[in-house]
């Protein structure tokens, strides 16, 4: 093995271009990898622990008091398939007002619970204590950065129930619970509902857990069970963002895979033919078959593993900042999204240099095949005959004769210009999904904009803020608003917690009313609401729930119900969030206030003279102009544009290798041509021909790949459902340019060695031979 080892140094310092190739090649390769891996195991891995140490409930199961007696709701523990369970507990629903610790006024839903342990939903204490007296209640609100301290005590002064101070602050993974007091506490505040917290031995899929509830709750009275929540619903919101951007990135990591060992391959058997002698010699000397293979294996990992390393730990350095982007605003609980998983470098350290060598391994078997004579007698010059009926064709033409003689060259390797045509149409399909993303991303960014000029948002005060509510009445301020210089449309909002009849958990519910028709968010179907009890959702929220447009719900806010109607689905949105009309807050809370306006101005107004104004108005008005642009369309553009970047490089390093073995193997025909008059320019034409037309057909056939590629991404982010209209952003000019940029890759690999061998001077060529 020693001798293999010296053998293997000796062909690493030999070869050190495609040493460098293959290093840099494993490199943005492993990179790629290593980002999509840390996406994936973020998606799932911080929720699952965080989940099980608080042994979270997979149901949160919500009874009518009235119609089952609390013995029976116990006696469900005891059901087959129900591994653990907790309850019951008694159940109210609290109107709270607004300003109460930053929320919007809404229904706040409280549960009577003894102690936060038990065998279910263990509640986790951020700060204070656990509610043992009446008049004591302990807030789930899990706010990073909260002055938990300094809201202790603070006063809840709820319709209808008795004042309650808060004691403590905690988090349920489970979302069991908005607040919880003691059983008697809750006596005195008339519950009319009863909870139950399971946990099953399959939960899952949402076909098992359905299915486990429906035997834990088999025989109790019909509709007595009015609501329950699944925790795979919880795990998706947990995982959302995510999972938006997860489709392309695993779909780069692959491209990154495949490029990575079409090129390894190619590079190997570049260098076991144009290395016969040197195998030739090797056995010569007393080399045994499997000590060449692996002379020629040694080779591809030394690079390899270098590569591998410091793509791991470039990778491991990236996706830190990405997952932040990436969970920034997710209620995460207890589940801390931090560094890459440790198991992803791992897989990489131990995946990526396998890769290699099984790509290594197919041709460098062709080196333990070869007998020592042959190689030897075969030299460094390729096997005569190949392409020659086609050179022969081609020299027949009017063509200049650098180019024909360019043309005919990929035909003499065919095997080569194989691996070297599919790495350029991973390049070309790469930068044509990178295309169609920004495309996609930035018209999602212009529908979001609107038309017209520039936009102002104004907050009212009053949400815990000083120095608090507007002095005008709602009615002027959106008069005032209006009737300043350069506002062309006003739409307020009002904002509310909402109950959604048959959902344990409740949304939040906009309401918007003025000059809504110009300035209506974009939809995928259906239509914006116009009258009360019509609701638009995104796909998130309406996937959630198992709603369609035109299906039925009934909103619930402080003792009144409206019925409504689904009519349209927004093209994004919150999963916990609804838009609706101004007429449906009038039904549920008629005294209620916009807590927001939008303002678009007329194109050339100043902004910020117009934020000015609108400060003088009243104090309890703030006015921001928001920045421009939109984070995921920056976010999905920045990680697509870096990713093609290093698969281009990737690609065109491939090119560069075939072109360089090329000119290496036919040192002794450019030295001919040269001897009768091929000009150094001649030669670097001829050089890039050779492979132009390999940047073509790449360009030909990566298109239409990297158009099914952009339609598999856009029509699997969970989070976004994009509008046929967005999807299409494919036009002449851009695929013109798209085509061209697969003979750019092929032009930019050959260019450096193309020059190279132009330099090359004859009598050192003829010198060799």
């Amino acid at each position: 093995m020693s001798a293999v080892w010296r053998a293997s140094r000796a062909a690493v310092r030999r070869r050190r271009l495609q040493t460098f190739v293959i290093g840099l090649v494993v490199l943005c390769s492993t990179t790629t990898v290593v980002l999509a891996l840390g996406l994936l195991a973020a998606a799932s891995g911080p929720f699952d622990t965080a989940y099980a140490a608080q042994r979270g409930a997979h149901a949160v199961a919500t009874f009518d008091t009235s119609k089952v007696s609390p013995e029976r709701l116990a006696e469900t523990a005891r059901r087959p398939g129900v591994e653990a369970a907790a309850g019951p507990f008694g159940q109210a629903v609290l109107d709270v007002p607004q300003d109460w610790l930053w929320m919007p006024a809404g229904p706040l839903t409280v549960v009577g619970r003894a102690d936060p342990g038990g065998p279910v939903d263990r509640v986790e204490l951020l700060a204070g204590r656990w509610a043992t007296a009446p008049g004591e209640i302990v807030v789930n609100w899990a706010v990073g950065g909260a002055p938990y301290a300094e809201l202790l005590g603070t006063k809840l002064a709820a319709s209808g129930a008795p004042p309650l101070t808060v004691v403590g602050f905690a988090t349920s993974m489970s979302k069991s619970a908005a607040a919880w007091v003691t059983p008697e506490q809750l006596t005195a505040l008339r519950p009319g509902s009863a909870q139950m917290l399971y946990r099953f031995s399959d939960a899952s899929t949402g076909a098992a857990l359905r299915s486990s509830l429906a035997g834990a709750t088999d025989g109790l009275p019909a509709r007595s069970l009015t609501a329950s929540q699944s925790y795979l619903t919880l795990k998706k919101a947990f995982s959302s963002r995510v999972d938006a951007y997860l489709p392309f990135m695993s779909l780069f990591g692959a491209l990154g895979l495949l490029v990575s060992v079409l090129i390894v391959g190619n590079v190997v058997s570049g260098a076991v033919v144009s290395g016969y002698r040197h195998i030739g010699v090797l056995k010569a000397l007393g080399f045994t078959p499997n000590q060449v293979v692996a002379v020629y294996l040694t080779m591809v990992s030394v690079p390899a593993v270098v590569g591998c390393v410091l793509g791991t730990a470039l990778g491991s350095a990236l996706t830190g900042p990405i997952l932040k982007v990436a969970f920034s605003g997710v209620e995460t609980g207890l589940a801390e999204v931090g560094p890459v998983s440790s198991w992803v470098p791992f897989a990489c350290l131990a995946g990526m240099p396998a890769l290699v060598l099984l790509a290594a391994l197919v041709p460098a078997l062709r080196a333990h095949r070869l007998p020592a004579a042959v190689a030897i007698s075969a030299g460094g010059a390729p096997r005569t005959g190949r392409g020659l009926r086609v050179q022969r064709w081609l020299a027949a033409t009017r063509l200049p004769r650098p180019v024909s003689l360019g043309a005919g060259q990929p035909f003499a390797r065919p095997a080569r210009t194989l691996l070297t045509l599919a790495a350029v149409v991973l390049g070309v399909t790469t930068v044509t999904l990178t295309t169609g993303l920004t495309g996609t991303m930035l018209a999602l960014g212009e529908a979001a904009r609107g038309d017209g000029g520039p936009r102002i948002g104004v907050h009212t005060a009053g949400l815990g803020s000083e120095p608090g509510p507007p002095r005008l009445s709602d009615a002027q301020i959106e008069e005032r608003l209006r009737s300043l210089p350069g506002a062309r449309t006003v739409v307020a909002r009002g904002l509310s917690q909402v109950t959604v009849v048959g959902y344990t958990q409740p949304a939040f519910a906009n309401f918007h009313r003025g000059d809504v028709a110009e300035s209506a968010s974009p939809l995928v179907e259906g239509r914006p609401p116009a009258g009360p009890g019509e609701v638009v959702a995104g796909p998130g929220f309406l996937t959630d729930r198992g709603l369609a447009i035109g299906d039925r719900i009934t909103l619930g806010l402080n003792g009144r119900q409206v019925s409504g109607t689904i009519v349209g689905e927004l093209v994004d949105g919150d999963a916990r969030a609804l838009d609706t009309t101004w007429e449906t807050l009038a039904l549920l809370a008629p005294d209620a206030r916009a807590v927001n306006y939008g303002i678009r101005l007329a194109p050339g107004t100043d902004a910020r003279a117009y934020a000015d104004a609108v400060n003088a108005l009243d104090p309890g008005l703030r006015a921001e102009v928001p920045e421009s642009g939109n984070a995921a369309t920056t976010t999905v553009v920045g990680f697509s544009s870096v990713f093609t970047v290093l698969l281009t490089v990737v690609a065109a390093l491939g090119v560069f290798n075939t072109v360089l073995l090329n000119t290496r193997e036919r040192r002794r025909d450019l030295g001919m041509l040269k001897s009768i008059g091929m000009t150094p320019r001649q030669v670097v034409v001829m050089t890039v021909t050779s492979v132009a037309g390999l940047g073509a057909a790449g360009g030909l056939l990566g298109i239409p790949l990297g158009m099914v590629a952009h339609r598999l991404v856009v029509d699997n982010v969970g989070v976004v459902a994009f509008p046929e209209s967005m999807k299409d952003v494919w036009h002449a000019p851009q695929l013109a340019g798209l085509l061209l940029a697969g003979v750019a890759i092929a032009v930019l690999g050959a260019l450096i060695p193309a020059r190279s061998a132009a330099r090359m001077t004859i009598a050192t060529v003829l010198h060799t031979e």
